[in-house]
């Protein structure tokens, strides 16, 4: 079910972005700017479906890690595929002191899971166990496709807004300034909100998941204590690239309080604990 409501939310996501993208061509470029935009739209989209998870694992730096290389992350990861009934995703590290993870691929078949040399060192084996849990059901439910899609769609309108306003559309600008400046504003800021939306609520479900999958949700809930401290010890530096990659992250990668965490594409650290610990109390567990 949830699999479905994904990929519900793909098209939904995809068609939205896309005529946003439409729209603005055809304001500061006519007819021509429309055919401009349909294309554009298709073309990004198709490489947000193939290349995203390799833009993601190159952003980090990520290598490709085997069991002699990596044995007690490798040993979680065939574990609970195995349990799932899953193809074993490839496994990466990331030179990155800053403790997080993130899963990409845009099926189980096409899949890797990542972890920073941050996280390896923070956490003990079965909060590890957890974060992997919470990262494989976000590729068993679908999801990865949407969040990368949605950060390289996000990322491309803002970009073209940015070329049409500053070297097309003259005319379009003049005839109506204020409108240009309204699609300027608006449209990032709508595909943000898409972001947000479908962000969140993937990670409350992931995390629901991830916990059924491990039967262990106060690890989890221990791992995104932990890490939500470690990052604000040790904050990864927001490049484009970086931007672009963390929606897909297990906890918002950089330091940000106010407004920045109000538009953060993950929900309140303390909200995802206290969902998990409502978990285990269902299942009779506690501290």
């Amino acid at each position: 079910m949830r699999r479905t409501t994904n990929t519900l939310k793909t098209i939904f996501l995809l068609g939205t972005l896309g005529l946003f993208v439409m729209v603005i061509s055809s304001w500061f470029g006519g007819s021509s700017g429309l055919w401009f935009g349909l294309i554009f739209a298709l073309g990004i989209n198709g490489f947000a479906y193939f290349y995203s998870d390799k833009l993601a694992l190159k952003a980090m730096k990520a290598y490709q890690v085997t069991p002699q290389d990596a044995p007690v992350l490798y040993k979680i990861v065939s574990d609970l595929a195995l349990e799932a009934q899953q193809p074993m995703p490839k496994v990466y590290l990331s030179p990155t002191a800053s403790p997080n993870a993130f899963a990409t691929g845009r099926n189980p078949q096409n899949s890797a899971v990542c972890a920073t040399e941050g996280i390896m060192n923070l956490l003990n084996e079965k909060e590890l166990r957890g974060v992997i849990g919470h990262e494989l059901s976000h590729v068993y439910n679908r999801d990865i496709l949407t969040a990368s899609v949605a950060a390289t769609m996000a990322s491309a309108l803002m970009s073209m807004v940015q070329f049409f306003w500053l070297f097309g559309g003259r005319n379009s600008q003049r005839s109506n300034p204020l409108g240009g400046l309204f699609l300027i504003i608006v449209a990032p800021m709508a595909a943000t909100m898409l972001q947000l939306a479908i962000g969140r609520s993937r990670e409350f479900a992931a995390d629901e998941d991830g916990a059924i999958l491990t039967k262990d949700p106060l690890s989890l809930a221990s791992a995104l204590k932990k890490i939500d401290a470690g990052i604000s010890n040790a904050p990864m530096r927001p490049t484009s690239k970086m931007e672009s990659t963390s929606s897909m992250m297990i906890a918002h990668p950089f330091r940000g309080n106010g407004m920045a965490k109000l538009f953060s594409t993950h929900p309140p650290t303390q909200e995802r604990v206290k969902r998990l610990e409502d978990i285990a109390q269902q299942m009779g567990q506690s501290y």
